[in-house]
């Protein structure tokens, strides 16, 4: 039974975080675009060491922690509410806040087919980490599978964004996520060991280039 239990929160984590869920995650680069327009990122290696930066000390590190703090207080409405706020807070760029605020409401919409009592303090909308990490508490998948879940799905984006501007083709962006493995590993485990006191990010390139895409002239994403 336990074996059945552990598949089926698999399955789950896949089919949530799968390319196919309807959050519209496709439509958003997190600033990657400014980033290849800018020259920063060129191709596969320049795109490993962003996403690295952003998983070790950016973004996808402080929302690693946010899902794993939302995933333990599932069942704490207060709490849970003012991570919530706490992850929109965060969001350092207009764009930044549309996107993650946008794909947590598209994805709370869509797991309503999982049905469950979180979604009542959650409301229509939540930053998207804090959504995918109450609802995966809610339905006991497994902390740190959660998260890597989560960031490889991040990972994946990027890499797909990548692509379509032309820096990387599909075999060698594969690498890329291959390449992630370990960190995708090392960072969940610090995540789910971690607290709302870890914090903090210090990937300022990233940063302004999701702020600077506001102003880009010709562009495929929203972000």
């Amino acid at each position: 039974m336990a074996e059945r239990a552990d598949t089926q929160a698999l399955i789950r984590l896949v089919t949530w975080l799968s390319p196919a869920f309807p959050v519209g995650s496709f439509s958003y680069s997190g600033g990657l675009e400014q980033a290849v327009h800018d020259g920063l990122v060129t191709g596969a290696e320049d795109l490993d060491l962003w996403l690295k930066t952003l998983m070790h000390r950016g973004a996808a590190w402080n929302d690693a922690l946010l899902l794993a703090e939302s995933y333990r207080n599932h069942e704490d409405a207060k709490r849970l509410r003012a991570v919530a706020e706490l992850a929109e807070a965060l969001a350092g760029s207009r764009e930044r806040h549309l996107e993650t605020m946008l794909l947590g409401g598209a994805f709370l919409a869509a797991a309503r087919h999982w049905p469950h009592p979180v979604f009542e303090p959650l409301g229509p909308e939540a930053a998207y980490p804090v959504a995918v990490g109450a609802v995966a508490g809610a339905h006991r998948t497994g902390l740190e599978p959660a998260i890597a879940a989560y960031l490889h799905a991040t990972a994946s984006n990027a890499v797909s964004v990548a692509i379509r501007c032309g820096v990387t083709g599909q075999r060698d962006g594969v690498g890329v996520l291959a390449g992630l493995e370990k960190s995708v590993m090392s960072v969940s485990a610090r995540a789910a060991r971690g607290s709302l006191d870890d914090l903090g990010s210090a990937a300022i390139m990233a940063d302004i280039a999701c702020l600077r895409h506001e102003t880009l002239h010709s562009r495929l994403f929203r972000s």
